[in-house]
């Protein structure tokens, strides 16, 4: 029996999604749920698990745009297993070849891709005159794609000067695509402002100093800085409720819960999953939730539904050493809070200079909604929880909000 597998669909209004990779190659046998290709929406990148057990041949290639609902690949659920798991010995045979034939290249060879080509793109390159060597391929294992052939111009004879010349030219995935759309409209359609401030992280340094041991001993997650964050901001956003508002047509939309979304740097590029009702999280449940949601973006596990419908996020540049950035809002949200690297500066403290962990603050605000007033509000709101956590953040008691 043949089973045919489709695209499934990956979340709401998604009608199509790119092969991203093919991790298997036509004619492997596969087991039921194995991962065999990674596919990418403009949201997210899936793995899509094979149906059945059975040979498999791959129906799309690498790059192509299949709609929701296509077919991808055949399973043929009746072929038996080969033994020891390896493929048949009458297609390792005809595919000895393929695997020898660059050795019999043109020197210039070794600058490109060792791969062969696809039967579409042969048929290409066979049009343009263009031979395969030439082509740099992006498909598994160097592989000329249809797409790869497609963007292949015939060589002018460029001179060199002996040193390395080569260029990679790469599709964007769906999802980088995607972000791309986004940042620039938001730029584009929203009046964006940045205001900024300075926060002194020595509350912040001593309490995490003294108890972060215990919290980690207790409850298997660090007592990190994005907690003490996203509290701040809870506690800024129910002070300064039009930034926790949005824009829809001629009316402003405001939450009474806060959703907050975490910009988390994934394989695939950036990535923003939703820390829900952040309001009724306790420093353990931030801390838990994030590094729930960082894993399975960075293994790629993370979904559509986990990524959307946040009404304000927190963006953190200092992990990669940022001093200072204006960052961009995420619409439909109005605002934006971007932090930076800590360092050690001198600063006035009681009269007196002092060597303080300082940290710049930046706030990126839709100006059509939120105004001056609001947005510096909010931010001073943000410096002064995390100056005086204890008092603002945690009732008094530490031990307590932290549930050692």
């Amino acid at each position: 029996m043949v089973l045919e597998m489709k695209v499934p669909s990956p979340g709401e209004s998604i009608t199509e999604v790119e092969i991203a990779t093919w991790l298997v190659q036509d004619g492997d046998y596969v087991e039921k749920d194995q991962a065999i290709a990674e596919v990418d929406s403009d949201k997210a990148t899936l793995e899509l698990p094979a149906e059945e057990s059975g040979i498999i041949t791959l129906k799309a290639e690498e790059g192509d745009a299949v709609a929701v609902g296509e077919v991808v690949c055949l399973i043929d659920t009746s072929a038996a297993k080969p033994e020891g798991g390896e493929a048949p010995a009458e297609e390792k045979k005809e595919e000895a070849p393929k695997a020898e034939a660059p050795k019999a290249e043109a020197p210039k060879a070794d600058t490109y891709a060792t791969g062969t080509a696809s039967p579409a793109a042969k048929k290409i390159l066979a049009e343009k005159n263009i031979d395969a060597s030439q082509v740099q391929g992006t498909g598994k294992d160097g592989r000329v794609t249809k797409d790869d052939a497609v963007k292949a111009v015939p060589s002018m004879g460029t001179p060199t000067t002996g040193g390395s010349r080569g260029e990679e030219r790469k599709k964007l995935s769906m999802l980088r695509r995607k972000v791309a759309e986004r940042l620039v409209a938001a730029k584009n359609e929203t009046a964006m402002l940045t205001t900024f401030n300075e926060v002194d992280m020595t509350a912040i340094f001593d309490l995490r100093k003294e108890y972060k041991d215990a919290f980690k001993s207790k409850h298997g997650v660090s007592l990190g800085f994005m907690s003490f964050f996203t509290k701040a901001v809870v506690r800024a956003l129910q002070l300064y409720p039009d930034v926790n508002s949005m824009i829809d047509g001629d009316y402003k939309v405001s939450y009474d819960f806060c959703d907050i979304s975490i910009a988390v740097s994934g394989p695939k590029g950036l990535m923003v999953p939703v820390v829900r009702n952040a309001e009724n999280l306790t420093f353990r449940g931030v801390e838990a939730d994030i590094k729930r949601l960082a894993i399975r973006a960075r293994d790629g596990k993370i979904t559509v539904d986990e990524m959307t419908g946040g009404t304000f996020t927190i963006t953190n540049g200092g992990v990669f050493g940022s001093m200072l950035s204006t960052p961009i809002i995420n619409p439909p949200q109005s605002g934006i809070l971007g932090m930076h690297n800590i360092i050690e500066r001198p600063i006035v403290k009681n009269g007196g200079i002092a060597i303080a962990p300082m940290m710049y603050v930046a706030l990126s605000y839709d100006h059509r909604i939120i105004d001056g007033k609001e947005s510096v509000g909010f931010l001073v709101a943000v410096k002064e929880a995390l100056e005086a956590p204890i008092n603002l953040l945690m009732d008094g008691n530490a031990k307590r909000a932290l549930e050692l």
